[in-house]
């Protein structure tokens, strides 16, 4: 063998060793590139998560008010056809008959 035979082959390995190290260094990248999107993926889960929660808690704690109004119908002849609440008769519902009678 000659001299410039070795300095060929190991011009050779030294290019595969670079080409080898390109290679790790896009897998690296490539990892890393993997693991901010399973991170960013896991953020975006736990907002929505978090919205869901919150509006759940914010439909299920929040009261209402509930109001009674009362309500008297009357037709043309003034007889009263229904009365809702504590002034007509507490709360019974009266058809035909007029209060004045």
């Amino acid at each position: 063998m000659s001299l410039q035979e070795d300095v060929q082959k190991i011009e050779e390995k030294v290019k595969k060793v670079e080409e080898q190290s390109i290679v790790m260094e896009l897998l690296h990248d490539q990892k890393k590139q993997n693991k901010r999107l399973f991170i960013v993926i896991l953020v975006i889960l736990s907002m929505w998560f978090a919205t869901i929660g919150a509006f759940l808690y914010y439909i299920n704690t929040t009261g209402y008010e509930e109001t009674t109004e009362i309500a008297e119908v009357e037709n043309e002849d003034g007889n009263a056809n229904a009365c809702v609440g504590d002034s007509c008769n507490n709360g019974e519902i009266n058809y035909g008959e007029s209060k004045s009678d």
